[in-house]
């Protein structure tokens, strides 16, 4: 198999492409494009700007990666969008560059977004995350790796929700939320940790009895950030995920969610 471009389709020819790539009728590929091997770029989709789409990665029909962010501080200059590896973005989903020169827009390898779902500029989003329909993070915002939000979740600029994490459809996020946690509603409310979705990546039960017990430290003992944070280390001192909950927690700009 080679690189198939549907005579329907533009594709500068200053783009990159690697071998196997598949682009679809009215597809738009710009001149400053890199598509890893196997790509599939499919109908009426547009790749622009400064945009990188790793291996095995699927765009679906409509959707618009690498446009200039929707932030009135732009100035067009150079900066970036990544896309990583064996990711699929369905139909309508909208990515932009990053406002600031030489900054980057960043999705990570294996994620999921469902349709008409939006990364604002200098969004991070890390590997094996699930994004559901509609879903609008805002700019600056860190959705960290196996995170899962749930559909129109609207997402405030500068917050971040954890590693593992599970945010329900139609939540109003303002504050960061944890990781390993669930969270719902609007106004957003914890609901413990997300046992299920652990077990199933393979964390060990005490791994999530811990992360149980630390929950209720940090979240329903009314302690200080500072003190549930000295306590996590002091009663888990060797547990990873243990650390990166506290540090979460103490590195929190925006607040934690509760």
């Amino acid at each position: 198999m080679s690189t198939r471009i549907h005579p329907g389709a533009f594709v500068d020819p200053a783009a990159q492409l690697g071998v196997d790539v598949v682009i679809g009728p009215g597809a738009v590929v710009g001149p400053h494009v890199t598509l890893g091997d196997r790509v599939r770029v499919d109908s009426h989709a547009l790749v622009t700007g400064w945009t990188r789409v790793g291996a095995d990665s699927r765009l679906h029909h409509g959707a618009v990666l690498g446009t200039g962010p929707q932030d009135l501080k732009y100035e067009g200059r150079e900066s970036y969008l990544e896309v990583g590896e064996h990711t699929e973005l369905r139909e309508y989903v909208t990515a932009k560059l990053a406002t600031d020169p030489g900054a980057t827009t960043r999705i990570g390898s294996h994620c999921l977004l469902m349709a008409y779902a939006h990364v604002a500029h200098n969004c991070q989003i890390g590997d094996h995350v699930i994004i559901a329909n509609a879903v609008q993070p805002a700019g600056y915002v860190t959705i960290e790796d196996w995170a899962i939000v749930g559909g129109g979740a609207l997402v405030h600029q500068f917050t971040r929700i954890g590693c593992h994490a599970m945010v329900g459809g139609g939540a109003r996020v303002t504050q960061d939320v944890a990781p390993y946690i669930k969270a719902g509603g609007s106004p957003l409310r914890l609901a413990g940790i997300n046992r299920i979705g652990l077990l199933r990546r393979g964390i060990p039960a005490a791994t999530c009895e811990a992360l149980a017990t630390a929950y209720r430290v940090l979240f329903r003992r009314g302690l200080t950030v500072a003190a549930a944070v000295a306590e996590l280390r002091r009663e888990w001192p060797n547990v990873a995920e243990i650390e990166h909950l506290a540090r979460f927690a103490e590195t929190s700009a925006r607040g934690l969610a509760r």
